[in-house]
């Protein structure tokens, strides 16, 4: 009889938490239709190919969230998602789908607890230097951006696993993050950690301004020196259009060392409820220490967007680049994209 009763209490009481609790199933579909233009590293010639590619704008992906009430303004939450290539039906994850085999979440993996403390997520999750990452990237922060051709600093690791995340709540549009993704590969001669990825962001977002700062060091396995990140994005919003202002460093270090300054200004204005119109110009130059000495890119993007409902718009655009070295000809590249974004 009194296992009886404690078999109906438990049902009770996990029948009071399923009551509380909510899964939301979620996701992105974005494909568009392109034109490349590049230049033949062999024959130097332009190859001009045309293309059906994923994530135009943002990459595909599905998911489950979801959340449990567990009183006093504390909830415990989790995230599973997984990336996609609408256009080939494959995996996709961090940016490399073969790369992800028999990763049943490649993109987000992560479980937490949430409250007037802010949020904490362990599992594979965003760093807090990608939260803040391209916060002020103009041209919907798309492939069809400037920064897409241009800078280096997009080959960050944004979602390293075996991570732990904290992120303050926010206090008079100020908040902040910080995390750390443990290597779990330590070196038995050094003691020291491979593979570990830290990071921090600082925001403020009141009214027309926004600006950031984000850092992330990750430590390579078998490298000493670790590559390095930084970004300091800005934007305001004058409402007939908003100023979008970025400067990033990139260290990267595969035979030699190459460090990296990167620049971008841009505007986006709405031209009505529906129509946006968005372009941006953007510069990068590898320092003179590199391999590839005299290294600059630079490029412009144009865009428009135009929304079709809360979770539809459809996307156009056109970005060109182009790569200088010394003693070498130039190397251009360009896309013209026209698709479709979806969220459900």
């Amino acid at each position: 009889m009194k296992k009886s009763l404690i078999a109906l209490a438990v049902l009770a009481a996990s029948g009071a938490s399923f009551a509380q609790s909510s899964v939301t199933i979620y996701g992105i579909v974005d494909a568009y239709v392109g034109v490349n233009k590049a230049v033949d590293a062999t024959t130097k010639q332009v190859v001009t190919s045309t293309v059906l590619n994923s994530g135009g704008v943002d990459g595909n992906r599905w998911g489950l969230k979801g959340s449990e009430d567990l009183g006093g303004g504390l909830k415990a939450d989790f995230v599973l998602e997984q990336g996609f290539n609408i256009d080939k039906g494959d995996v996709a994850g961090n940016g490399n789908p073969a790369g992800n085999a028999g990763q049943a979440f490649a993109r987000y993996s992560a479980v937490g607890f949430s409250g007037g403390f802010g949020e904490v997520k362990l599992g594979k999750y965003s760093s807090a230097y990608d939260m803040v990452e391209n916060g002020a990237n103009a041209v919907f922060n798309s492939g069809l951006s400037a920064e897409a051709g241009t800078w280096k600093s997009g080959g960050y690791i944004w979602n390293p696993a075996n991570g732990i995340y904290y992120a303050t709540p926010e206090f008079s549009g100020f908040s902040g993050a910080v995390s750390y993704a443990l290597g779990e590969n330590k070196n038995a001669v050094t003691g020291e950690g491979a593979g570990n990825v830290s990071a921090f962001n600082v925001k403020y977002a009141q009214g027309p301004i926004m600006a950031s700062l984000g850092y992330q060091t990750e430590k390579a396995t078998g490298n000493a020196t670790a590559n390095k990140f930084g970004q300091i994005n800005g934007s305001y919003d004058f409402n007939v259009a908003k100023l979008q202002l970025a400067y990033g460093t990139a260290t990267v270090n595969t035979a030699v060392t190459t460090k990296t300054n990167e620049y971008q200004i841009g505007v986006t204005a709405p031209v009505s409820t529906a129509l946006a119109l968005s372009a941006n110009y953007a510069y990068s130059k590898d320092d003179a220490n590199s391999a590839a000495t005299g290294v600059k890119r630079a490029g412009i993007g144009l865009g428009a967007a135009y929304t079709l409902s809360k979770r539809t718009f459809v996307y156009g655009g056109y970005r060109a680049e182009s790569a200088k070295q010394d003693g070498m000809a130039n190397v251009d590249t360009s896309l013209f994209a026209v698709g479709v974004h979806h969220v459900f």
